[in-house]
This record gives structure tokens, C-alpha cells and sequence, in this order.
């Protein structure tokens, strides 16, 4: 383990946060994230933290019939940190959001569905087909800061396998649930449809409170940004469908 502890400051969805770590590599890790300004708030990792990171990826694995990982210090550090900032970050209306984000034209969309289903696919067919005009801004986890003008998406370091994403944010025009289908198709849902599958796609504290939090910021969520469904299979057509039909006028 390291002797001494790193300490830094971070801005994620505007919101500096002073960091304390065991490990140089999360420091590393939020690299880009670096900032010079006051922290609203300071989080600090323990050995238990990483502790309770590998019991629960174990239990996790083990639910779906996978060995267990043998996961680094340094790296389940980064899952520790990122379980400590959803349950501060929830108190500053932004949520810890499970999808993929990719912004046209300075507008966010993101795409929400179950793991395998296709998000990062979708989202590439929106790079390929409108070129410069998109930018990668999360491929996993976003975060969504929630205000009485609307929903911003953010990127984080969190941005899945392929590391796609960085530090941009753009303002978040619609969210759509993503399933695969032999046909392209996208129609709008009401908050009632979308809301049970936006909750299993957002960070769920285990404290009473700041689960009701979450729920009402979900809520608003769900008045200020259009929801939709999407049909995909995934073909170059489906892109060019999903952005169109979420042209319409409000």
C-alpha cells in the first residue's frame, strides 16, 4: 500500500471536489479532470473502501457465473471514489447516469438500455454518419446535472472500455431507451413508460434519503427532457432514424 496519500482537486459537472486517495493512480486516472479551484466538498478513500469494492464485484460476478476478478488496489480504488462521488453529488442535484451520451450540434443525446443491448454500437453510427458534427461526450457513465433550465450531460472518467468521452458538457436535448429490432423506428414515451427504466440505469443509494433524492430528481428529469424508444438494428439507417425522429418540435 502507498505511505502517504495523494491530494487533489477534480471539477466534475462543474463541482470541484478535493480528493484524498491511497493510491498516485487515481490521481492519474482523473487527470484531465484536474482543477485550481475552492472544493465545494472533500472525499477521502480507506483500504475498507477498496475492501468493499472487491466483495461486492465478487458477489456481482458470482450472480452472473463469472469467476471472480483479480482486481488491483489502485483500480478498485477508482469504483470506491466513484460510489463516494454519486452519494455527495445527488445532494447537488446531479445524477450518476448508466448510458451512452453523444452530443450533435451542441445538443446532448443520450441513449439508456440494459448492458449488451447496443448502446456504444448506436452511438458509433452517430460518429460515422454525422462526422464532425458529433462529439463523444460519455460512452458509460455521464453525469446529469439537474436545474430549473433543464438537464446538462457531462463527461467523466468513467467513459467504458473503449475510453470514449472527455471533458466537454453539453445541454441535454433528449434521452432515449435503446432495444433492438429488426426495423428503425422512434416514438415518443410518456414519463409513466420511461421512468421505471431510467431507474435501473441510475446510481441508487442504499441511505433512504438520498434515494428519495434521487427519485425526485428523476422525476424532473422526466418533465424537462423528451423521452423516447427506439427500435434499432443497427445499421447506419437506424442513426440517421433516431436523430430525426427527435427533431420533432416540443
Amino acid at each position: 500500500m502507498a505511505e502517504n496519500m495523494t491530494e487533489f482537486t477534480v471539477k466534475l459537472a462543474d463541482i470541484p471536489v478535493r480528493i484524498r486517495s491511497i493510491w498516485p493512480e487515481l490521481r492519474q486516472f482523473l487527470e484531465d479532470y484536474l482543477t485550481e479551484e475552492e472544493a465545494a466538498f472533500t472525499l477521502e478513500t480507506r483500504q475498507e473502501d477498496i475492501e468493499q469494492e472487491r466483495i461486492m464485484s465478487a458477489r456481482t460476478r458470482a450472480a452472473e457465473g463469472l469467476p471472480a476478478l483479480r482486481s488491483s488496489d489502485a483500480y478498485l480504488e477508482t469504483l470506491a471514489i466513484y460510489r463516494k462521488l454519486a452519494e455527495e453529488l445527488v445532494e447537488r442535484d446531479v445524477l450518476l447516469f448508466h448510458g451512452s451520451v453523444v452530443a450533435v450540434d451542441g445538443q446532448a443525446y443520450l441513449f439508456a438500455a440494459r448492458s449488451g443491448t447496443g448502446k456504444s454500437t448506436h452511438t458509433r453510427l452517430w460518429r460515422e454518419v454525422f462526422g464532425e458534427r458529433a462529439v463523444m461526450i460519455n460512452d458509460d457513465k455521464p453525469l446529469l446535472r439537474v436545474s430549473g433550465e433543464g438537464v446538462r450531460a457531462y463527461g467523466t472518467p468513467w467513459n467504458g472500455k473503449h475510453h470514449l468521452g472527455g471533458n466537454i458538457s453539453a445541454p441535454l436535448k433528449a434521452l432515449c431507451i435503446l432495444e433492438r429490432d429488426k426495423e428503425n423506428h422512434v416514438e415518443r414515451v410518456s414519463p409513466e413508460e420511461a421512468f421505471p427504466r431510467m431507474l435501473q440505469q441510475c446510481y441508487l443509494s442504499e441511505d433512504g434519503e438520498k434515494a428519495a433524492k434521487t427519485l425526485a430528481l428523476l422525476e424532473r428529469m422526466c418533465q424537462c427532457v423528451r423521452l423516447y424508444r427506439l427500435g434499432c438494428n443497427m445499421e447506419r439507417e437506424a442513426a440517421l432514424v433516431s436523430y430525426q425522429g427527435m427533431q420533432e418540435e416540443a
